[in-house]
């Protein structure tokens, strides 16, 4: 299973500056989260500040995921700030094959994202990522939901991969793992499950 830090939605780009400094050597991929603040609140700092030679982040790959209404308007955003995957979540998503292809075109990988309460249905062909939320979508930390097992099974039978963002910990470490789990993604705990991982 891949571990890849993220971000966690943050209103103010200082804090995100901070993060990225913290975890830029420890791993090649970096999560971003966009909020918009209407899907969720509030909204996090504006993704085209984001600049890579700020920060020396010539050797990361951004892995953006956008929590925001119609995330294919955020394309072009997220390429200015060379991007190397795009995830959108569906619920505010108008047209998941649009998006998909979209993205692809752009020559990033596209995934899609799913709250815990979404239907893993209507999956394009060309999807790279399914990214399956594993408390409700929002800024607090929660408990993992005990159906995202299950969950996580049915979107394996896409043939996808398979990822996690949320509630995801060492207590749950090997059970998801065990059920096919190919990315977890991790703000709080991200240091104590790599340690974790990399002692198994």
């Amino acid at each position: 299973m891949q571990i890849i830090p993220t971000t966690n939605p943050q209103t103010n780009y200082l804090e995100v500056e901070k993060r990225l400094e913290q975890i830029k050597d420890l791993s090649a991929w970096i999560q971003i989260d966009i909020a918009d603040g209407i899907l969720v609140k509030p909204a996090t700092f504006p993704l085209e500040i984001l600049s890579k030679p700020s920060i020396n982040l010539d050797h990361n790959l951004f892995d953006i995921h956008l929590m925001v209404k119609e995330p294919i308007n955020w394309l072009n955003k997220c390429m200015f700030v060379e991007a190397t995957r795009i995830t959108g979540q569906v619920e505010m998503m108008s047209d998941r094959e649009k998006f998909v292809s979209s993205v692809k075109d752009l020559g990033a990988e596209a995934g899609l994202a799913f709250d815990i309460d979404t239907p893993i249905v209507n999956i394009p062909a060309e999807t790279d990522l399914i990214l399956l939320m594993g408390r409700k979508m929002g800024y607090k930390p929660m408990e993992l939901d005990s159906k995202i097992y299950e969950k996580i099974k049915l979107a394996k039978s896409f043939g996808k991969l398979v990822a996690l963002d949320g509630g995801g910990g060492v207590e749950n470490f090997d059970k998801l793992n065990e059920a096919g789990l190919d990315i977890l993604y991790s703000y709080h705990n991200y240091f104590e499950i790599l340690n974790y991982a990399n002692n198994k």
